[in-house]
């Protein structure tokens, strides 16, 4: 498995034959230069969706029509891309699973907001999600943009992920201190890869107090483009 960072919340999963792309924010992203674009998406064979704020979908259409492989995510926002863009997806909820040839993805709650910019002002279509990621002998729980919730320890005892792709940078999301308290007290990770963060200002820039707070987990600092392999 190969678990590579595009900047922000976008990942490329390389897992059980497929390659996954994250929430691929290519449009105007500060941490993915545009020459890199194409390596960071070449092979793609889906793309995942945790919600629809353009730090995470931002030139994500023209991307699944170049690509040509569809866009996985929740019922209602797949529901009005396919019909106003004329693109493939696969609309589920959570609590659903599907199973991307060979890599079996469930939907799982998460706490945040969602809309879509139109000129008539935000556009509310479905809600935010996370994800668990099962292939290869492992489970990746990606958490989407959210907050601490107690539903993590439903969400570990179903699934017992071994990899947690956690938001932290604080502001929009739990920050560092609160996603080491949601991986300590809900969940037993051997991997921690933080998200979300050193993109702007506002958000965190170091992952050090993650690491401090999660003592025996391999907390795991990503850097762009650079792929890690679990």
């Amino acid at each position: 498995m190969r678990i590579t960072w595009l900047g922000h919340s976008s990942f490329r999963i390389e897992i059980a034959g497929q390659v996954l792309l994250i929430d691929p924010w290519l449009d105007g992203n500060p941490m993915l230069p545009e020459d890199k674009h194409e390596a960071a998406t070449e092979g793609a064979t889906h793309i995942l969706v945790t919600h629809a704020h353009f730090d995470h979908i931002n030139g994500l259409l023209p991307l699944a029509r170049h690509l040509g492989v569809p866009v996985v995510g929740q019922f209602d926002l797949m529901s009005h891309w396919a019909e106003a863009e004329q693109i493939e997806t696969v609309g589920f909820n959570k609590g659903g699973t599907v199973d991307l040839e060979g890599v079996k993805v469930t939907m799982v709650h998460a706490t945040h907001s969602t809309s879509i910019a139109t000129p008539d002002g935000p556009h509310v279509t479905g809600s935010e999600c996370g994800y668990m990621i099962a292939g290869e002998g492992h489970t990746i729980y990606l958490s989407g943009d959210t907050d601490v919730m107690a539903d993590m320890g439903v969400f570990n005892a179903l699934h017992r992920p071994d990899i947690g792709i956690l938001c932290a940078g604080g502001h929009f999301t739990m920050d560092m201190t609160r996603a080491a308290y949601a991986a300590k007290t809900f969940f037993d990770f051997k991997t921690v890869i933080p998200c979300h963060y050193r993109t702007f200002p506002v958000l965190e820039q170091s992952a050090e107090v993650l690491a401090t707070g999660l003592p025996g987990v391999d907390v795991i600092e990503p850097q762009v483009m650079q792929a890690i392999e679990i």
